[in-house]
């Protein structure tokens, strides 16, 4: 508070008047007037309490008198106004009137300069209220306050528990516990109230307190306890401590906890919500403390509902994040099969966000597609359209489409999914919640080494060459999926050395200017394992730097071993059905493959030249490829693709590519833009190649 200057002097009573004035000030005061001399001792005082006589006060120093807690900070405060002369008003200190047995109380003090008429100090007149209970009331106010700072702002239940001890200790308590019902942190319901005896409570949170104690403690409560009280019938207890409390016998971990915490004064009260018992919380008042009252009751009561609810918000997040983060998990590839030309490696890094995903899918002619994405939110429904779209993604992969294809295509199905969003009834929680996410499609082609890119408002891929090397990709970034932006997607080919390594990020991992820069660094010995390369990039990241959490897929390109692949150039005329068929008897018997891969094999490249020498247009290549499956590739350069017909009983023609479906696992056209390739698999034996 501020001092005040020295109030103008005005005329003085005298005779009997001013006697009169001074005896009816002194008798009917209901403030503590002290008349103090230049020593600071006490010449008269008005009656201050019922229990000290003022006769006994008198010829006392001030700080004497009040017993005050900081004596000689006040006597600075005192000497300060009689030297200067400038008056000291409403300043608080702490202290009681001598002899009182209670602890000390917040005092309002007024202090003047008293002069003669010459001007010469002849002491001081103090005036002293006791405002203890304003006092307190303000601190439960600013309690209060505090707890709703502290606490609710995190969906975390550790941060809430430990949240209410910061704000209420020293503030309200000397020392205080929170202590959760075990089985909810666990993730069950939580169980109604009376709360079973043998149900054990883990301490959540702790402040102030000495001893042997320790957050994460498990502990049951005992009977006849006002723990086991407060969660019986939810009401909160105050309890007042000593030495011959009966039912510390009972509970000795408590009892030692306040034996060496000198506590005297006790609140329990319980966290509930909705009639159900989440835990309970124990605020402790120790000895220089005042005992804890009817009001203090209700600010304990008011906090623990408070906290209860924080706590019950953060439990309900945990479970719908535990449920989400299992589904994303359960829709992300739960295989990733080694491929001939590209080795992978992944880290899924947990956060709050559920939609992050990735994928590598196979595709025809040994190419790999590598996919990387993400949902903006959390929970279930996040997780659910991450599977939408990963789901649509696979079945656009099947159709051998340019990656800036497969996102307009993609996005279209976004758009449908938003659409259906916005029909939701107004009252439907999803009905205001707008979807956002990004995409990045990449395909390697191991035969060119060329690696093709389109985003969807993602971030570019990281790439280094098999000398660490950076290696610039620019790929135009195209809108995110869900936007209203029409743009088109644009693609980005480039020519990666065999050994490169190819990083793709969700955006969380990239969140400032360093990040790329890190992630080449970490890239920097592609000769590493690739799961070595994929920690490395993890262990770099700044602290906290992923809290959404994250997706990071690597990719190591490669090329077709020249034993594994057979490729020639044929002739365009009728002949070449029968040379294409020695040619892949000769070629499959050198991989070691049973007689009826070899005799299918046949007829299906047999039928693929024969459609690509009456259809298509030269030259004409013919390619096998053996890895897990069989791959046979017919190269031409008509855009005409053939298609398969199911030909009646009296048809001459017709049966070619229906024979094809029924002997090939897999087959389909991929379009290029020097023509088409018709392409089969087929499943080879386990030990039918070499």
């Amino acid at each position: 508070m501020s001092d005040a200057g020295v109030t103008p002097p005005g005329p003085s009573p005298a005779g009997p008047m001013a006697g009169a004035l001074l005896d009816t000030l002194f008798n009917q005061s209901a403030v503590g007037l002290h008349v103090l001399d230049t020593e600071l001792r006490v010449e008269r005082v008005n009656a201050l309490s019922d229990t000290v006589p003022p006769e006994q006060i008198v010829g006392l120093y001030f700080t004497e008198a009040y017993e005050l807690e900081a004596p000689e900070e006040s006597e600075r405060l005192l000497r300060g106004v009689l030297e200067s002369g400038v008056p000291v008003l409403n300043r608080v200190i702490r202290g009681r009137i001598m002899g009182a047995q209670v602890p000390g109380h917040s005092l309002n003090v007024t202090v003047h300069r008293l002069d003669d008429p010459s001007g010469r100090p002849l002491g001081l007149l103090a005036a002293v209220v006791d405002v203890n209970e304003r006092e307190k009331a303000h601190l439960r106010s600013d309690c209060l306050a505090a707890v709703r700072r502290e606490v609710g702002h995190s969906l975390d239940v550790a941060a809430a528990c430990e949240g209410l001890v910061s704000a209420l200790v020293p503030r309200f308590a000397d020392f205080a516990v929170v202590e959760v019902v075990d089985e909810v942190l666990r993730g069950a319901n939580t169980p109604l109230s009376p709360l079973q005896h043998d149900v054990p409570l883990r301490r959540a949170a702790m402040r102030g307190a000495d001893g042997d104690g320790r957050v994460g403690e498990l502990r049951r409560l005992p009977a006849n306890t006002p723990f086991a009280l407060a969660v019986t019938d939810l009401r909160p207890r105050l309890v007042a401590l000593g030495p011959d409390t009966p039912w510390l016998d009972s509970d000795p971990a408590t009892a030692r906890l306040i034996e060496v915490n000198g506590a005297h004064s006790l609140i329990v009260a319980p966290l509930k919500v909705h009639g159900a018992v989440l835990g309970l919380v124990s605020f402790y008042r120790h000895r220089g403390s005042e005992p804890y009252d009817e009001y203090d009751l209700a600010l304990a009561l008011t906090a623990a509902a408070h906290a209860a609810l924080s706590i019950e918000n953060a439990l309900r997040y945990a479970r719908d994040h535990v449920i989400a983060s299992t589904v994303q998990r359960r829709l992300l590839p739960q295989y990733d099969g080694a491929r001939i030309a590209v080795e992978t490696a992944h880290v899924l890094l947990p956060g709050r966000n559920s939609g992050c995903w990735f994928d590598t899918i196979g595709l025809s002619g040994a190419r790999t597609a590598m996919i990387i994405g993400n949902v903006e939110g959390h929970g279930l429904q996040t997780a659910i359209t991450m599977g939408q779209l990963r789901t649509v993604i696979h079945a656009l992969a099947g159709l051998d489409l340019e990656p800036d294809e497969v996102l307009a295509r993609l996005n279209d199905t976004a758009e449908r999914l938003a659409r259906e969003r916005r029909s939701l009834p107004p009252g439907d929680s999803l009905h205001q919640q707008p979807l956002t996410a990004t995409c990045l499609y990449a395909v390697y082609d191991p035969f060119s080494r060329t690696c093709t890119v389109a985003r969807a408002g993602h971030p570019a891929p990281v790439a280094v060459a098999p000398d660490g090397r950076p290696v610039v990709l620019d790929v135009p970034e195209g809108p995110p999926l869900f936007s209203e932006d029409s743009a088109p997607f644009a693609t980005a080919t480039v020519e990666l050395d065999e050994g490169s390594v190819l990083a793709l990020l969700t955006g969380s991992l990239l969140a400032d200017g360093r990040a790329v820069a890190r992630v080449q660094d970490a890239l920097a010995y592609p000769d590493r394992r690739l799961q070595d390369l994929c920690d490395a990039i993890v262990y770099n990241l700044p602290a906290e730097a992923h809290p959404d959490g994250a997706a990071l897929l690597l990719a190591r390109t490669g090329v077709v071993p020249p034993d594994r692949v057979a490729t020639w150039e044929l002739a365009h005329d009728r002949t070449t059905p029968a040379v294409a068929r020695t040619l892949v008897r000769d070629r499959l018997e050198g991989w070691n493959l049973d007689e009826d891969t070899i005799e299918a094999t046949e007829l299906i490249v047999s039928e693929l030249i024969t459609n690509a020498v009456r259809y298509g247009t030269p030259p004409l290549h013919l390619r096998l490829l053996l890895d897990r499956t069989l791959t046979c590739e017919v190269h031409d350069t008509s855009p005409v693709a053939p298609h398969l017909r199911h030909a009646r009983t009296v048809d001459e023609g017709g049966r070619g590519l229906f024979i094809v479906s029924q002997l090939a696992t897999h087959w389909g056209t991929r379009y290029s833009t020097y023509g088409k390739a018709l392409w089969t698999e087929q499943e080879v034996p386990a030990d039918g190649a070499s």
